[in-house]
């Protein structure tokens, strides 16, 4: 497992544009990133990103010779996941809709997910807004379970869940979750970041909830990978 102290010096999100209300590259992306170097891509993969946003990402595995499939619900990450690849004049299929729907009897070497993964006060995460890049219900696992139920039906044989979510969520209850479905699943990557704005708007909240204490300033990030045997 790596500790990793995460700057601003990278250059994953140099040149891409950004529709408004699309989640723009952060401390998580980079994350993700790194851990996805990390992975081998001596021969063509197949590889998914959920919740693709910009598709940096995306473009990221695409760049090192992946086929590589893009989801997102929203359709302005879309659209500017596609906008992205055309400017990098990089092949990338780019779907509108739920993950689930979308990949329905297709299984991929690697899948990559940065969820919704905030704890909201609502019990529903929402419909439509920017906030449904983050917003994931009380505990921020509507989407994190998701992916950890349906990773099996998505990879082959050997295949690898990269997903990175907040220490808030509960890394144990992911790796748990992911062995109950038969993945090797281990925590591989850490880094703590200061809280940005939606955190500090909901402090009082959160701390009712038990998730952070009074004075706490700084988020845990984790990277969980989980290989299908």
């Amino acid at each position: 497992m790596t500790s990793t102290a995460l700057t601003r010096g990278d250059t994953l999100s140099v040149g891409l544009i950004a529709l408004p209300g699309v989640y723009r590259p952060q401390a998580d992306t980079r994350l993700l990133a790194e851990a996805l170097t990390r992975e081998d891509f001596g021969s063509r993969r197949d590889v998914l990103e959920i919740g693709t946003g910009t598709g940096a990402l995306a473009l990221h595995a695409a760049g090192r010779g992946a086929r590589v499939t893009a989801v997102d619900v929203a359709w302005p990450a879309v659209v500017t996941a596609r906008l992205n690849a055309l400017r990098r004049r990089v092949p990338l299929r780019v779907l509108h809709g739920d993950f689930a729907a979308r990949t329905e009897g297709r299984r991929y070497d690697l899948v990559v997910a940065n969820p919704p993964y905030v704890p909201a006060p609502a019990t529903r995460p929402p419909a439509h807004g920017p906030e449904r890049a983050w917003d994931a219900g009380p505990d921020g696992r509507d989407v994190i379970d998701r992916i950890c139920a349906r990773a099996p039906a998505l990879l082959r044989p050997g295949g690898v869940l990269l997903m990175v979510h907040s220490g808030m969520c509960g890394a144990e209850e992911t790796v748990d979750r992911l062995a109950g479905a038969r993945l090797l699943a281990e925590v591989t990557a850490r880094a703590c970041v200061p809280w940005g704005p939606v955190l500090r708007s909901r402090r009082a909240w959160l701390e009712r909830q038990g998730l952070a204490a009074g004075a706490e300033e700084r988020e845990e990030l984790v990277v969980i990978r989980a290989q299908y045997p």
